[in-house]
């Protein structure tokens, strides 16, 4: 059950007449990174991903993954108001053993070279509109 954007009752999402709906929450929740990094975790992708010289490291289990090794399965970018330099995107990962987890990175001229030409190697990258994951 979800609260409704006015807080008076609930709304059964599980329901199918109310499924559409769902969108509507997702998109409330997920305004900012840490609220779109949250609701990622409460999905299940949980790992911490950074890019290093050797590939995407898990901070979580010090695997390495190549970019053949892993899939992008959504990405969502954040403006700042005021700053570009607050500019991010976050990655949804998984990987070929099973790994979920986010790889966040600044956007644009702030961009970290290392997970910009990580990501370009990536052949699995999609992001499919109004999918739940």
């Amino acid at each position: 059950m979800v609260k409704n954007s006015i807080g008076i009752g609930m709304l059964d999402l599980s329901h199918p007449k109310n499924a559409a709906m769902s969108n509507v929450f997702e998109k409330q929740e997920m305004t900012t990174l840490a609220d779109c990094m949250t609701t990622m975790q409460k999905r299940g992708y949980k790992e911490n991903f950074l890019v290093n010289d050797k590939g995407l490291f898990s901070a979580d289990t010090n695997k390495v993954y190549s970019a053949a090794d892993i899939k992008i399965v959504a990405f969502y970018r954040f403006e700042g108001e005021t700053d570009p330099a607050d500019s991010s995107i976050l990655y949804v990962i998984e990987t070929n053993d099973g790994s979920k987890g986010l790889l966040s990175d600044s956007y644009g001229a702030y961009a970290d070279p290392k997970v910009s030409r990580f990501i370009d190697n990536v052949d699995a990258f999609s992001k499919e509109k109004d999918k739940p994951l």
